[in-house]
């Protein structure tokens, strides 16, 4: 289990994320919502250690992540995949040896530098790539590559750290339709076969109703809803996005005004919920 304890982070005077306090259950698959600068994004690095809070507590399966370092620190990154929405990807290296950096964890410093992978890490990273069905692309360079296979090779290196979490921020931000829906599916079919718990920042309510299994929602560093998919209606989205909330609705906008007949709470009377 995934457990946040009242955990900030500042950037000078100004609070990024202030507060934060939920748990994650092994095996879900949450969305993390909220309109741009709320804090998702930093919230996911924290957890992954990427940035450090600046209090509070991160814990998984009762382990402080925040007090880990050296190896230790490496090896939970390790375990916490990121995946980024700009793929994070080495151009020039072939899709394969892109994919064999998610073994970095797991191989000596030696063997890292000189690119020295074992027939075991390679057949590791092509099952990988066969099951996001892109194997035929090993030998490419990851330039060359469309938007949406990149982002498929970005999640075969996060699968093949063998993690026991996945965050994954804005994966989908700069894909078309049809990619969006390859890349959301393949999160959701790891999330689903392999057990592995997700947290992904979107911006598409309707890809967080779609996908997610419970929803966290963020503003101005906060969280201020927390609550299963179907009670995020219009009303509630609205509050949580303002000005931005026709956009993020686009035209899932199924009139779900019914919310004060429904008896869905209000923004702080969700986060209890």
């Amino acid at each position: 289990m995934l457990v946040l304890d009242g955990v900030s982070r500042r950037f000078g005077k100004v609070a990024a994320v202030s507060g934060a306090s939920f748990e994650v259950a092994r095996g879900g698959f949450v969305g993390v919502i909220g309109r741009s600068g709320a804090g998702k994004s930093t919230l996911l690095r924290m957890i992954n250690r990427l940035v450090d809070p600046s209090e509070g507590r991160i814990f998984f399966d009762g382990r402080d992540v925040t007090s880990l370092k050296g190896r230790e620190l490496r090896l939970w990154r390790a375990r916490a995949a990121m995946i980024f929405q700009q793929f994070n990807l080495v151009g020039r290296l072939d899709v394969l040896t892109n994919v064999l950096t998610g073994r970095l964890a797991d191989v000596s410093t030696l063997r890292a530098v000189t690119r020295m992978w074992s027939e075991n890490d390679k057949a590791i990273a092509f099952s990988a790539l066969e099951q996001f069905e892109i194997g035929a692309l090993a030998a490419q360079r990851a330039e060359q590559l469309s938007g949406g296979q990149q982002q498929r090779v970005a999640i075969a290196r996060a699968m093949v750290q063998q993690p026991d979490l996945i965050l994954a921020d804005e994966p989908v931000a700069s894909l078309d339709p049809r990619n969006t829906k390859i890349v959301m599916d393949a999160l959701l079919r790891i999330n689903k076969h392999y057990g592995i718990t997700v947290l992904c920042n979107l911006h598409s309510l309707d890809l967080a109703r779609t996908y997610c299994d419970r929803l966290i929602g963020m503003a101005a560093g906060r969280v201020v809803f927390d609550a299963a998919p179907e009670m995020l209606t219009d009303e509630v989205a609205r509050e949580l996005y303002g000005l931005e909330a026709d956009d993020v609705l686009g035209g899932s906008g199924e009139a779900q005004d019914s919310e004060k007949k429904q008896g869905v709470p209000a923004l702080g009377e969700a986060v209890a919920a």
